[in-house]
């Protein structure tokens, strides 16, 4: 019997355990049981919290699918309102300990002692395509076209921890992310497969962003997505250095500074806590 809550953030949800609570536990194989919508708990993600020899606490995450994610952007503002109001780290700076390395978190507290937004310091995304990765010769794979079939897209692809590919259209249709993102996630230029990323922009300030999630499908928001889709908007003039964000979970806004460093402010929320009854081998 497993301790766990169970969050999202914008819709992006997530099932959250402590290490000391799935001990000798297959992390991959739990995370595909307990995230599994008819036989499980139902959530996009497992976030299990460790002890970290360098940081305050360290994130592990996991796809629906089993697969290893070595950052959520959703996941780790859920991560952090979790282990503050749990008390486990008591503290409104908070430095996360993720595969893609440490995340500065900052926490604004309400007049109840709980945690009413959560800025994430998401770091500088990067361009290079060997690094994302990308198999071309080319040096960056911004604006690029790709060939689906008989259709042909252009897209930008860059690493915000995880690999994303950003495709600007004038109108998001739910029917082309389903269709064209689940193409694109395992197309053979991504040796490591790729986040997907609709993004359809309104104005300089606002833009609207659908994603297709690597080992997890459609969601109602994704983090690093979102900050990718801000980035290559930014890149591309499109938009400014501050950027209210709609996905179909919520609202998030993207800030840019001039070091080039991404920073992503939203909330978070708890749906429940519960207990999940293990009677099959691990």
């Amino acid at each position: 019997m497993i301790n766990f809550s169970k969050m999202h953030g914008a819709g992006n949800d997530f099932i959250v355990v402590r290490a000391e609570d799935i001990n000798g536990i297959d992390y991959c194989v739990l995370a595909k049981k307990v995230c599994d919508r008819h036989f499980g708990i139902g959530a996009d993600g497992l976030m299990v919290v460790e002890e970290s020899e360098k940081y305050d606490i360290k994130m592990s995450y996991y796809n629906s699918d089993g697969s290893v994610g070595e950052m959520c952007g959703n996941g780790i503002r859920c991560f952090s309102k979790f282990v503050y109001e749990k008390n486990i780290v008591k503290k409104e700076n908070i430095l996360v300990d993720t595969l893609a390395g440490v995340k500065k978190i900052e926490l604004t507290i309400d007049g109840n002692g709980k945690v009413e937004k959560i800025l994430v310091d998401m770091g500088k995304p990067e361009i290079k395509a060997k690094a994302v990765p990308v198999i071309t010769d080319k040096e960056t794979f911004i604006n690029e076209v790709i060939k689906i079939e008989d259709l042909s897209v252009k897209v930008s692809s860059i690493l915000m921890g995880v690999p994303h590919t950003v495709i600007f259209v004038d109108e998001i249709k739910e029917k082309e992310v389903y269709e064209i993102g689940a193409k694109i996630e395992k197309h053979n230029i991504y040796p490591q497969n790729t986040n997907v990323n609709f993004v359809e922009i309104v104005n300089r300030g606002f833009i609207k962003v659908d994603t297709w999630e690597r080992g997890a499908g459609k969601t109602l928001a994704c983090g690093t997505g979102v900050c990718s889709s801000v980035y290559i908007a930014y890149l591309l003039n499109h938009v400014d250095k501050r950027v209210n964000v709609n996905v179909p979970g919520g609202k998030m806004t993207i800030y840019i500074n001039n070091d080039d460093e991404v920073f992503m402010e939203g909330t978070a929320n708890f749906i429940c806590d519960g207990k999940f009854f293990c009677k099959e081998n691990y």
